[in-house]
């Protein structure tokens, strides 16, 4: 007994920590599963514009680099390099214009991998930052202002040659400047004055580091020649100094300075094309470039994002389900909500907002719904416009802006609405985008950099309002990351938005910083994106698009009848592939004019199926006549006298009625006969009732047809008479056909036989009890 219960312990214990190790293993899948990005690349990723150091790519970086390289030695369960990590991702982003000379980079030490990278830099407490391999020492700003100052100071102090792709950063003299035009040949010289101890000018240098045809140079306030020359009495100022004159502009922070130098006429990024005004004005793109207003929202970019996403991105997806189907239904409900379109559009877009809450299946079928989205269902005046027309998101050639300019634009508008309607639900427009754009959205790397960004920040949006500028904030900042980029048009720079000439009351300057006015930013979007300011210009007109909707259907209908009559024609073609005998098709001629001539005689029709109870036909062919059949039905052997009477009944029934609903001519012929040759129909008129020609000759002229089970039928008034004789001679047993329809004689003989029996049985029982009765009687009678 103590081995069996120390066994029965022993499982048990066995099973409990079988049970702790499946656990175990499960919570760590799941946490590797919901933080890959941490798991992957510590604290910063490709999305964040830092250099992510490994052992792969170390050497490479930093050997015979051209820039010099700013790294962060940090270890990723270190809570001061974790809070650090904002300001550094923000460094990364503001100095990204210096990219050629400066590449902000980190490495994780607390990788295994990484340790013995960090251990041959002297590592040893983190976070530690290096420029050029100097070591800063754990002793540097927090704040991004600081760092970039620091790193301006080490790039000038360094005892190592000066990096190629830095620029000169050295001051520059009144001589240099009499003749800087005969020495270089651009188009704009920024004169930048300021104090020794200030850093604009360097930093302007390095902002300006990427674009052609400017040039800048720094002028200290001790250049007494220049200045006198110039009368600058305020520091910093920017001087534009050409060829053709000077004129000064008075700005007072280093971003201002970068914004109104990059504009400039002629300056453009490294290896971009000039932007050539004429391009604008002839046609660059499929459809003509529409004039607009670049200060305002047009409809037409928003019901243009509707038919990209709505029946060209989903389309890509036939069947949608899971994760996918729940992002869909958010996002269509969000539109149907806060969509401030047209009522047609508004009203198509409830539609199917309805029609998605209302299926229950897991999945889904883009099919139905883009039947939803063509109102399929008649949705009266309901309709989403189809095709494209951009304005405010047009491009200067067709791979530039246009759809994710849209989408941009349609969610901005979706958070104001939100803001208005003042929803319960702060993060619902935000969260319906994210869960779009990492579902449906085409472009993988901007889905995940969005995703990232989300991971970051996005749950501390508690505010309707702060919805608003969250994504204004992070568009900035993919703005930010893409300057430069490729897919850039030339036209439309990626810039900080909105520009000081848009809105010159979002922009302020704090200890020679630029900064954003948040309440004044916050009331500038309210009313760019308000449903009040949207344009409606270049819309396609309501009237004309339910017309063109309305055709559309019809053409799809005909086009669905037609697909479904070439599918019956081809069905009916498989079914009949299976062709008669020659003989067959010879008797099937003949029999055509006769039933043809009967029907335009009698106005009968034949039945288009059998009835049940008909058998195959034996071959007739050799008999010198042939013989009628009668109510569709074949001659038995004379032994055979049984028959369905229900079921011909029925059918006979159903062949008066058939025969009286006739008023016009119809051919149903559905039952092919054989025939022996010469014994055509053409000898007399032919009634048809039934499935099969009648002659009445046969009905009235043979006697010996008597002595076979015959079932025929002789329609010879209206529908009212219904008279039917169910025998050929009318003065013969007559009786019979009165007291039942197709009885023959054995039949009868039959019935009469039972109704005697049962009458004798009846008598017997009725004399027994009488009898019975009699002595019950007698004895109570006794004495």
């Amino acid at each position: 007994m103590a081995w069996r219960c120390y066994r029965a312990t022993s499982r048990f214990t066995w099973k409990i920590h079988a049970n702790f190790r499946e656990s175990f293993i499960s919570t760590i899948l799941f946490v590797c599963l919901l933080f890959p990005f941490t798991t992957e690349a510590g604290l910063y990723t490709a999305s964040d514009q830092v250099v992510v150091l490994t052992p792969d790519n170390v050497d490479s970086v930093l050997v015979n680099s051209t820039a010099a390289l700013v790294v962060e030695f940090y270890a990723s369960w270190c809570g001061h390099c974790i809070a650090f990590s904002p300001v550094w991702k923000s460094l990364a982003s503001d100095i990204k214009e210096w990219k050629p000379a400066v590449d902000v980079a980190a490495i994780d030490c607390a990788n295994q991998d990484n340790g013995p990278i960090c251990s041959r830099f002297g590592v040893r407490g983190y976070p530690t930052l290096k420029v050029l391999q100097l070591l800063y020492s754990t002793r540097f700003p927090r704040n991004v202002r600081g760092l970039r100052h620091k790193i301006i100071n080490k790039m000038e102090t360094h005892a190592e040659p000066w990096p190629p792709a830095c620029p000169p950063l050295e001051t520059a003299s009144r001589a240099e400047l009499d003749n800087f035009f005969e020495t270089n040949s651009v188009g704009h010289l920024a004169l930048l004055f300021e104090t020794s101890n200030s850093y604009v000018g360097r930093e302007l240098t390095l902002d300006l580091l990427q674009y052609e045809n400017i040039a800048v140079r720094r002028v200290l306030s001790t250049e007494d020649g220049l200045v006198a020359k110039l009368n600058v009495t305020d520091f910093p100022s920017c001087y534009l100094y050409s060829p053709s004159g000077i004129f000064t502009r008075q700005l007072e922070a280093r971003t201002f300075y970068t914004y109104a130098l990059q504009r400039l006429p002629g300056v453009v990024r490294a290896g971009k094309p000039l932007p050539v005004t004429s391009d604008l004005a002839k046609n660059t793109t499929e459809d003509q470039l529409r004039p607009f207003n670049r200060s305002r929202v047009y409809m037409a970019d928003l019901e243009s994002t509707l038919h990209y996403s709505l029946r060209m991105e989903l389309a890509a997806h036939p069947v949608i389900k899971g994760e996918a189907l729940s992002a869909l239904q958010r996002y269509i409900s969000v539109l149907a909500k806060y969509f401030p379109g047209r009522p047609v559009v508004n009203n198509l877009l409830k539609s199917v907002d309805t029609w998605l809450k209302g299926e229950k299946d897991t999945e889904l079928s883009y099919s139905s719904l883009r039947d939803a989205l063509d109102n399929t269902a008649e949705v009266p005046n309901a309709a989403l416009p189809k095709g494209v027309r951009w304005v405010g998101c047009q491009g200067s050639k067709p791979h530039f802006r246009r759809y994710p300019c849209g989408m941009w634009t349609l969610f901005h508008v979706l958070t104001v609405q939100a803001e208005e309607a003042a929803d319960k639900d702060p993060q619902e427009v935000l969260q319906a985008m994210r869960s779009y754009i990492h579902s449906f959205f085409g472009c993988q790397a901007c889905a995940t950099h969005f995703e990232n960004m989300a991971q970051e920040s996005m749950s501390h949006v508690g505010t309707l309002s702060s919805a608003v500028l969250w994504l204004w904030s992070h568009h900035n900042h993919v703005n930010n990351r893409l300057a430069g980029a490729l897919s850039e048009d030339p036209h439309f720079p990626k810039i900080q938005w909105p520009s000081p000439e848009l809105c010159p009351s979002c922009h302020g300057v704090k200890n020679g910083e630029h900064t954003w006015n948040q309440e004044e930013l916050l009331t500038f979007l309210r009313s760019h994106f308000s449903s009040e300011h949207l344009l409606s210009d270049y819309l396609e007109e309501e009237a004309q698009l339910l017309s063109r909707q309305k055709e559309r259907l019809v053409t799809r209908h005909q086009e669905q009848e037609a697909k479904r009559g070439a599918e019956r024609r081809a069905r009916q073609t498989q079914d009949t592939s299976v062709k008669p005998p020659p003989e067959e098709e010879e008797e099937v001629a003949k029999e055509e004019p006769a039933e043809e001539e009967a029907e335009r005689a009698g106005g009968k029709v034949q039945m288009s199926e059998p009835p049940p109870w008909v058998k195959p036909k034996a071959d007739v062919s050799h008999q010198p006549q042939r013989r009628p059949s009668i109510v569709g039905l074949k001659f038995r052997p004379p032994q055979e006298e049984i028959v369905d009477l229900d079921a011909f009944i029925n059918q006979h029934y159903k062949a008066l009625r058939a025969a009286a609903r006739v008023s016009s001519r119809v051919k149903l012929r559905t039952l092919q006969k054989k025939e022996q040759p010469g014994a055509g129909l053409e000898q007399g008129p032919v009634l048809l009732l039934g499935m099969q020609p009648v002659e009445p000759e046969d009905l009235l002229g043979q006697h010996n047809m008597l002595q076979k089970r015959i079932l025929t039928g002789k329609y010879t008034g209206s529908e009212e008479e219904g008279a039917l004789e169910m025998y050929p001679h009318p003065n013969k047993r007559r009786w019979m056909s009165l007291l039942s329809v197709g009885f023959s004689r054995l039949d009868i003989s039959l019935c009469v036989l039972l109704y005697f029996l049962s009458s004798m049985c009846l008598l017997a029982m009725y004399l027994f009890f009488k009898n019975c009765r009699r002595l019950r009687r007698a004895k109570v009678a006794l004495p």
